[in-house]
């Protein structure tokens, strides 16, 4: 696997399992309700700016401002997976070359804003998670089922769990 994205990075943080659904193509995001909500309200939040920035199909970035990547979230229940995507852009953009950006990351439904900055901590992990996922992405079965409180609100439930 030679391409690691940032939904990569946010399914490792969510569920090994649901990552390696997604890298052998078992995508079942396209009927879940709860993944259509998010996607309208990234479509009703911000319109004044320009979204979606995809960068060699490895980074998509939902707006760039003042030096600042900004990604909305429907809610903050699997926050620590949307701070380690955004940290993951920033990690990208440095190794690219582009240095001196920060990040925040938007709740609009709940009127909240987290602010995240990369460290070379961050950056160790980051590179640590890359080499996971590579591993992951090599097992000729998913792994095990993980019992989560997210799970049945979760597109892969029924895959999973039944």
């Amino acid at each position: 696997m030679e391409n690691i994205t940032g939904v990569h990075i946010y399914y490792y943080m969510v569920c090994r399992r649901k990552l390696w659904y997604f890298i052998n193509e078992l995508k079942m995001e396209d009927d879940n309700e709860n993944v259509s909500l998010g996607k309208l309200i990234d479509e009703n939040s911000y319109s004044r700016e320009e979204k979606h920035i995809n960068i060699a199909d490895t980074i998509n970035i939902d707006f760039i401002k003042n030096n600042t990547l900004y990604e909305t979230k429907k809610s903050k229940q699997i926050e620590e997976a949307s701070v380690m995507q955004l940290k993951y852009y920033l990690y990208y953009l440095k190794r690219s070359g582009a240095e001196n950006f920060s990040g925040e990351i938007n709740y609009p439904a709940l009127k909240q804003k987290v602010s995240v900055e990369l460290t070379a901590d961050d950056e160790k992990e980051i590179e640590n998670i890359c080499a996971e996922i590579r591993k992951i992405a090599a097992l000729p079965r998913p792994p095990a089922p993980d019992k989560k409180r997210i799970c049945k609100k979760c597109a892969y439930y029924d895959l999973c769990m039944i």
